[in-house]
């Protein structure tokens, strides 16, 4: 088992970024919080991404999606809000 996946939390605060809701949206998207859990894998241990580990999917399936995410601008729109919810957290000084 990876440590570090997404919690139930963290999912339910990116899955309406990453899940398109309604109708006529095609062949549902499969795989959405698995994605995540290996782009940020990617992002955190620093490995190429041919190095993913099975358990987190299929490196190239992975990253083809995080690419057509980033070229939508969908990644910036979900790190703006990442950092936004962080600032909300942080105490007033």
């Amino acid at each position: 088992m990876l440590r570090g996946l997404l919690t139930d939390e963290e999912w339910a605060f990116f899955e309406p970024f990453v899940v398109e809701t309604g109708p006529f949206r095609g062949r549902p998207p499969g795989g959405h919080r698995r994605v995540l859990d290996a782009v940020f894998w990617v992002a955190r241990t620093g490995v190429p991404w041919r190095d993913l580990p099975p358990e987190l999917s299929n490196w190239n399936s992975v990253h083809r999606q995080y690419r057509r995410w980033t070229t939508s601008g969908l990644w910036d729109v979900l790190l703006q809000a990442v950092a936004d919810g962080a600032a909300m957290r942080m105490p007033c000084r």
